[in-house]
């Protein structure tokens, strides 16, 4: 097999290929109704930014390098990436910068991961003392290969980080563990002060857009965390702009406060390149402001962020300090743990099945 010829045909940034990969994208974009918006097409006035480039963020990212570390501000291409750098302010990738998993809204680079870095936590918490962070969100790809997902090394960090940098406080952004509680448990007991885990698209959108997740696998991981810790918060996040009803959003969001979810983001889809879903549409302000009323008014949400560069770690550090834990939700037990994901099925029985998968082991040259 040639390498990078494998390459060419999928999505893989320079120096992150490890694994044969299949594009991240579709020409069957689920879109009820209208057209998908062209890539390249004009953005409206509010989606844009400034450059980053300030004293902060030059500093920041010398000491990311310094260490060995990764942001998902980086590495996902987030757009606030100037004014929370600036501000001081991160969110940390762990468990390396390969993800197991493609999904069709994310620019983080997939295939198979070639080794687990158990000096990260270290370097992590060393970072955030340095920095002299008030607020330090903890991210990671998905590592499906590892029977744990990286749990205790989610839990390692949270743990040195206390050590470092006490009175800190501390989220962190978890993958589904694939409904694992004993993971889940091992993150929870590590008693962050946010969990979040982000529920990102509508259900009928879920299987199309995250092929290596499940819906009530992704809601019912948030109430079983909260039936381990009813004091800690809650948090999940959803992505608009990729296709999803008005109806559809109202449900996801009526889904997850069953689960006893505190805070939710709401924020507009950006398409990181040709290989990624398309645009179905650009979710206005107005928009966005209505959808915090009705999380906050009509369902309960503690606290709902919501606008169109909302991304999930956006403004983090006020929710941890001002937003109060509720009770926990009627849904308290993982669901569809041992139901496969859609990417995770191969055979003839499921056509969309066998398009889904994404990654394939590397068969290397003799």
């Amino acid at each position: 097999m040639d390498v990078n010829s494998a390459t060419a045909r999928g999505y893989a940034p320079k120096g992150k290929n490890t694994g044969i990969v299949k594009s991240k994208g579709t020409a069957r974009l689920p879109i009820l109704q209208g057209e998908a918006i062209p890539m390249g097409a004009r953005k409206p006035e509010w989606l844009k930014v400034r450059s980053p480039g300030g004293e902060n963020y030059h500093r920041l990212k010398k000491l990311m390098r310094g260490q060995r570390l990764h942001s998902v501000c980086e590495e996902a291409g987030c757009p606030n990436i100037g004014e929370c750098w600036e501000a001081g302010t991160a969110t940390f990738l762990i468990l390396g910068d390969v993800c197991t998993r493609a999904c069709k809204y994310c620019a983080i680079a997939h295939g198979m991961p070639t080794e687990l870095d158990w000096d990260e936590p270290r370097r992590v918490a060393e970072a955030v003392a340095e920095l002299e962070l008030e607020h330090v969100v903890v991210t990671s790809v998905n590592r499906d290969e590892l029977a744990d997902g990286g749990a205790a090394i989610f839990a390692e960090t949270i743990r040195l980080t206390r050590e470092a940098r006490p009175g800190c406080t501390i989220e962190v952004l978890i993958p589904d563990f694939k409904g694992d509680e004993d993971a889940l448990r091992t993150v929870v007991e590590a008693r962050p002060d946010i969990l979040n885990h982000n529920l990102e698209t509508v259900e009928r959108m879920h299987p199309w857009a995250r092929p290596g997740g499940r819906y009530w696998r992704s809601i019912s991981l948030l109430g079983a965390a909260k039936r381990m810790d009813p004091g800690m918060l809650t948090k999940s996040g959803i992505i608009l702009g990729m296709g999803e009803t008005t109806d559809e959003i109202r449900q996801a969001l009526e889904d997850l406060r069953k689960a006893g979810v505190d805070i939710v983001t709401l924020g507009q889809y950006l398409r990181p390149s040709p290989h990624h879903a398309p645009i179905a549409r650009w979710v206005t302000p107005e928009e966005f402001a209505e959808w915090k009323r009705i999380g906050e008014e009509e369902l309960g949400y503690q606290h709902v962020e919501s606008g169109p560069l909302v991304r999930s770690s956006y403004h983090a550090e006020k929710q941890a300090r001002t937003v109060q834990a509720g009770g926990v939700g009627e849904i308290r037990e993982v669901l569809e743990a041992d139901v496969p994901a859609p990417a995770e099925v191969v055979g003839p029985t499921s056509a969309m099945a066998s398009e889904l998968v994404q990654i394939e082991p590397l068969r290397r040259r003799a």
